[in-house]
């Protein structure tokens, strides 16, 4: 019975991780690479969609001591990763982290993270003048998984 109820438990943390509502706010597939021994940060991927204009202002997790949102540029030849205070959602339009060249960054880790485990998140956006929290769950894969493979399937 035990067995049945961590079957039941997990099944429905990935279902949560594939697509969560909230109001006008759909966020899927999201997902962080398991760390290397040693490692203290992590990364998490997601596409958000909102379908009036919104701006990601933050998010928090509990994995972690603090959580910054990034963006990755190339300039002249060299890769840039700066902090930012707000990731823009315009209507409609589904914003693919970690292509649209921003990612959400787990700083000083409280564990590893391993593949099969799962990340819990709260989202902060701001829709209007108005701050809604959306709390999903980040499936993590392995360190090997193919990053590109991964975002192939979200645009399907």
């Amino acid at each position: 019975m035990n067995i049945l109820v961590r079957l039941c438990t997990l099944l429905g943390a990935m279902l949560l991780s594939a697509c969560v509502y909230a109001g006008d706010i759909q966020v899927e597939g999201a997902w962080a690479r398991a760390t290397a021994p040693g490692q203290s940060t992590g990364m998490v991927d997601l596409a958000i969609t909102s379908l009036k204009g919104a701006k990601l202002v933050g998010f928090s997790s509990p994995a972690c001591k603090s959580a910054q949102m990034h963006s990755m540029s190339h300039d002249n030849g060299m890769m840039e990763m700066r902090e930012v205070q707000a990731i823009e959602l315009p209507a409609g339009k589904r914003i693919v982290l970690g292509n649209a060249g921003y990612h959400l960054m787990l700083i000083d880790l409280l564990a590893p993270l391993k593949a099969g485990d799962s990340v819990p998140l709260t989202l902060n956006i701001r829709v209007g003048g108005k701050e809604e929290k959306v709390a999903i769950v980040a499936e993590v894969k392995p360190l090997t998984a193919p990053m590109d493979e991964h975002m192939q399937h979200m645009h399907h």
